[in-house]
């Protein structure tokens, strides 16, 4: 059983890899599955964790990363949900799994328990979900985070998901924007995305969106969206924060809604609305943080209809991850960085 743990916070190098030896990991109780592990990838969360800069404090010596996935190879007595050779992923919150989340459900894999860093995960059956049957097991890892975060912020807020025709604004090119975009071209909206290049421009086209607006040319972009919309976005998917709040207020439409992801920034603090902004809107803005288990499952029910395919910017083998890291943290991929795991 080789895992990579946590030992040392703020450096890379404090992520270890140790051979535990041994066989293979048992269920954990009754209701517990064993995953082996094909493919894990990161998130932005977990260059937090690794900076102590998370909301939740991560256990000492914990298997990082959250997303992950992985064939069952064992399960307890009484497990109903799975059986050995089923393709699954653990949910970001294996423990909230449908309706609000509150507090006591918030323990997450990577973090507050071990991940899925790891040849082998231990997992009860109620955390896991199956991921669709056409993906490849590295873009299978690619969802538990970003995916969900997306599906939940297109399709979480009063009403559901917006009605075919709608509007739907994407912010820059990181891994959730990129699945808002996708996701929201198959539920038959018109995406306005914005970036900072030609190239970039010319990939957000090719993955859906029907117009790109450069935010380096235009630094005032709110109103640029506005006339390419008619009237301004019906859904703002919120990945900037304090550094774009003000252009997404807007952009919005009078009665839009905001999906705001991100509340500080390297640069600001906190959250700032011009009074100008603000009083020309009625827009409504809404938290999200990831997903439940119901919403990833939702999720994964129309990727398999539709064939879906996640963005993925670079694969590295096992023995690679602190590249992976690296790489992660420096090069402001186009799409997810995966780590393979084992064939």
């Amino acid at each position: 059983m080789r895992a990579y743990h946590l030992e040392t916070f703020a450096t890379i190098e404090g992520i270890v890899l140790r051979d535990g030896g041994g066989p293979r990991p048992a269920p954990a109780g009754p209701t517990g599955i064993v995953v082996r592990v094909r493919a894990a990838s990161l998130n932005k969360r977990d260059l937090l964790i690794l900076h102590g800069r998370y909301p939740l404090a991560a256990e000492p010596g914990v298997v990082p990363l959250s997303d992950g996935a992985g064939e069952v190879v064992a399960v307890g007595e009484s497990v109903t949900r799975f059986a050995v050779g089923d393709r699954v992923s653990c949910a970001y919150f294996p423990h909230w799994r449908d309706g609000r989340i509150t507090p006591e459900l918030t323990a997450q894999p990577g973090c507050t328990f071990d991940g899925m860093l790891a040849q082998y995960a231990v997992l009860d059956e109620q955390w896991a979900v199956r991921i669709p049957e056409h993906l490849s097991w590295e873009e299978a890892a690619t969802l538990p985070c970003a995916a969900v975060t997306a599906w939940n912020a297109l399709t979480g807020g009063e009403g559901g998901a917006p009605l075919p025709g709608r509007s739907v604004l994407t912010l820059g090119t990181g891994p959730v924007a990129l699945f808002a975009v996708q996701f929201a071209k198959l539920l038959g909206c018109r995406v306005v995305s914005t970036t900072s290049s030609q190239e970039k421009a010319d990939r957000l086209k090719a993955l859906g969106a029907d117009a790109v607006v450069d935010y380096v040319r235009t630094p005032e972009w709110g109103s640029t969206v506005r006339e390419l919309t008619g009237g301004g976005a019906d859904l703002v998917v919120e990945t900037g924060g304090p550094d774009t709040i003000e252009q997404s207020v807007r952009a919005s439409s009078l009665y839009g809604q905001i999906a705001l992801l991100v509340t500080a920034s390297a640069a600001k603090s906190g959250i700032e609305i011009s009074h100008a902004a603000y009083a020309s809107s009625l827009a409504t803005i809404r938290r999200v943080f990831v997903g439940s288990r119901t919403q990833f499952e939702s999720m994964n029910t129309t990727i398999a209809a539709h064939g879906l395919r996640p963005v993925v910017d670079r694969v590295l083998p096992f023995e690679e991850a602190h590249e992976a890291y690296r790489g992660y943290a420096a090069d402001a991929p186009f799409g997810k960085v995966v780590i393979r795991v084992g064939e």
